[in-house]
């Protein structure tokens, strides 16, 4: 493994829930092993991201209902091809080459599971969208 790939690796946080054995699929091994602890290394860039989303959007976010505001998460990550790809592009810069190889296998699947686990970790931290920024501080 060359430099690169180990300074990765040893910088993602280990995630004792996230098991892999020889019963799971190949992509839920690489969802446990790879997706997820980056999701995790990168979640506080996710959340300055998608609050900088909102911004953007004149802060209609802070006017919703909370199921409007769920709502409002899963479209962005789901239909909004720019974010989506812009929040893809912060996932994928963490793979090694060894796991990028691996994701272009079957990229569409991956891309699905990852950005699930982007929508329920902005999802579990809704409460720090509760108000603007410049209120919240």
């Amino acid at each position: 493994m060359n430099d690169r790939s180990t300074n990765l690796k040893s910088i993602r946080p280990i995630i004792a829930s996230a098991q892999v054995n020889d019963t799971m699929t190949a992509d839920e091994c690489f969802q446990n092993a790879t997706l997820r602890p980056i999701i995790k290394m990168q979640s506080h860039l996710l959340v300055v991201v998608f609050r900088n989303y909102i911004a953007k959007r004149k802060n209609v976010f802070f006017d919703l209902s909370l199921p409007k505001q769920l709502a409002y998460i899963e479209n962005a990550i789901h239909k909004d091809m720019k974010f989506r790809n812009s929040v893809k592009g912060m996932i994928i810069g963490q793979f090694t080459v060894e796991e990028y190889e691996l994701y272009i296998q079957n990229s569409s699947a991956l891309n699905k599971r990852m950005m699930n686990i982007v929508k329920d970790r902005l999802v579990n931290h809704i409460q720090v969208f509760i108000q603007p920024l410049a209120e919240a501080i």
